[in-house]
């Protein structure tokens, strides 16, 4: 990836702002497009942040199901955001803040809380100037200190919550000098039953977005295939913008292909000169290809890992997923994932977990799927299969080793059972008054401790380590001298909060109380998901080896039978 060195803020460029809005459906990867953009800017050695707009009324996504938005992605400094903020990350290699996601709870909180406070001096306080200026202060402040700042805003033209954003761009646009802002928009191209890509709901997008006083410079179209010329030119007829200025978006086989497939259409190169740029101006003096290395990896073999969850929906672990991305790219395997209910599992794991080379419990909340996933644990304490808990899945592979190998019968987690004799996860003090949901967890980037000489140590190579954490449940202290002395090692620590635990006894069997796959990136491997690929590689070698040895003494036996 680039260093720090490879980009670098130039005051003397100005801020430029690419806002990024989407017609016709939700979903189509706005997102995506955004984050593909940014990185082909990073290439070209451009500093590159991004903002996301989430038109709700949630003051964050922390109180938010999975099933919402997909999975709740954590900050560095503790903020609860959008999954798309996850993307921004990885695609652009920065660690973002709280700041750098807006939303309409946020806003309007803010907007209210200075009326009561009498900061509006009598005025009568409206969507026009006053939430529009706050939504325009985000932007701007967001941005400071970098040469491009690309703001997605959620949901889709035409959306009712939407409409005071898209009147602070076109406010903002009136601001700016017009070279610095570039609006692009992304758009759905279906193909009709005779095989022809249909341009009617790209107009209709289109139309609706200029009805707002917003022109698009940039059209993206999503679909299965590149744009035809000829679509490309009927787009570019209808919508009044050069035909230079549609791209495709086509469909491909991993998102981290979506800058090579953006590149490839030249949208980068169009942003660069809209803004005035051209190769001589570029920090780096050339582009990096380092990012087409990596995603391009070439594969040797792969490996099965099971991921032992409650929410039956991809996005709710999108950071675990890209995570095994990450850690595939480094080993240079495929890795593929095997959706295993937790909640459906209690009594038939042996046959969902007997094929996997490795077993992964993801964090969550609730009763539902607890029995499953600690069933899990156990099938990969019991059977040596490379193990990963994360959050609550290190809760319960506390719990079952209490039960299982510590003998407390009945053990739990308090968050799931209230009455259980042995409380060996609960709340610590400083959670008891708590009453408010959103934004009271143990939240954001705290340091770990890491025992010298133990798995954990060998995996960050270092004595601590620095991992975002997202729970309100520990490891209860009252029961950390029954876990000494025994195989299983509790390896890092944050005062009287156990993080890691690890048995020494495993191949590979890790357990941590904070999410690492919220800072692994492409080239940047989160190490507990490194560790875990390849001890799953291992596996699948071992067992490949075994099968060739198998092989050999059967052919061995049957020349000595024959002869």
């Amino acid at each position: 990836m680039p260093t720090e060195s490879d980009t670098h803020y130039d005051p003397s460029l100005g801020n430029k702002f690419i806002f990024v809005t989407g017609g016709v459906m939700s979903g189509l990867g706005k997102g995506i497009t955004a984050a593909s953009t940014g990185r082909l800017l990073k290439n070209a050695g451009f500093d590159v942040t991004a903002v996301k707009v989430d038109p709700y009324l949630n003051v964050d996504a922390g109180t938010m199901n999975p099933y919402q938005h997909g999975e709740v992605y954590v900050l560095e400094d503790g903020g609860e955001v959008d999954l798309d903020l996850g993307n921004y990350e990885r695609f652009l290699d920065v660690d973002m803040t709280s700041d750098h996601n807006i939303t309409t709870g946020k806003t309007y909180q803010h907007v209210i809380e200075k009326e009561r406070a009498g900061d509006y001096l009598g005025k009568t306080v409206q969507i026009i100037p006053h939430v529009t200026d706050d939504i325009k202060r985000r932007i701007r402040e967001a941005a400071e200190g970098t040469d491009v700042c690309i703001v997605e805003v959620g949901g889709t033209v035409g959306d009712i919550e939407g409409m005071p954003y898209l009147e602070a761009l076109r406010q903002f646009a009136h601001e700016e000098d017009e070279d610095d802002v570039l609006f692009v928009h992304v758009t759905l191209v279906p193909y009709s039953k005779n095989g022809e890509q249909k341009t009617k709901p790209t107009q209709h997008s289109v139309k609706e977005v200029r009805s707002i006083g917003l022109q698009p410079d940039v059209i993206v179209g999503r679909c299965e295939d590149r744009l035809d010329p000829e679509t490309k030119e009927k787009i570019a007829l209808f919508c009044d913008i050069p035909t230079e200025a549609v791209f495709s978006n086509p469909d491909v086989e991993d998102v981290y292909h979506v800058p090579l497939m953006v590149e490839e259409e030249g949208l980068d190169q169009y942003v660069l000169e809209h803004f005035g740029l051209d190769d001589d101006a570029l920090p780096a003096g050339e582009r990096s290809n380092e990012w087409r290395e990596i995603v391009t990896t070439e594969k040797s073999g792969e490996v099965d890992v099971a991921l032992v969850g409650k929410y039956d929906l991809e996005d709710a672990y999108m950071s675990i997923h890209e995570s095994l991305k990450h850690a595939g790219f480094e080993v240079g395997v495929d890795v593929n994932v095997h959706w295993v209910p937790a909640d459906e599992m209690a009594d038939d794991y042996d046959d969902q977990l007997a094929d996997v080379d490795g077993i992964i419990v993801p964090g969550g909340f609730g009763m539902r799927g607890s029995e499953g996933k600690v069933r899990a644990v156990q099938y990969a304490r019991e059977n040596d299969v490379p193990f990963l808990g994360l959050c609550l899945g290190f809760q319960m592979a506390v719990v079952e080793y209490a039960r299982n190998v510590l003998g407390l019968e009945g053990a739990h987690s308090a968050e799931m059972d209230e009455d259980t004799p042995h409380p060996v996860i609960d709340i610590l003090p400083e959670q008891y008054e708590v009453e408010d949901m959103g934004g009271t967890m143990r939240l954001g980037e705290h340091t770990t401790v890491i025992e010298p000489e133990t798995l954990a140590y060998e995996l960050y190579g270092d004595t601590s380590c620095s991992e975002r954490h997202r729970h309100r449940y520990e490891v209860n202290p009252e029961y950390f001298e029954q876990f000494e002395d025994e195989p299983l090692v509790f390896s890092g620590t944050a005062g009287n909060r156990m993080e890691i635990l690890e048995l020494e006894t495993h191949p590979y069997f890790l357990g941590t109380q904070f999410h690492p796959e919220y800072t692994s990136r492409p080239g940047e491997p989160s190490p507990p998901f490194l560790g875990l690929v390849e001890a799953a590689l291992e596996q699948v070698d071992a067992g490949d080896a075994a099968s060739t040895t198998d092989s050999d003494t059967s052919d061995d036996t049957e020349t000595e039978v024959t002869h």
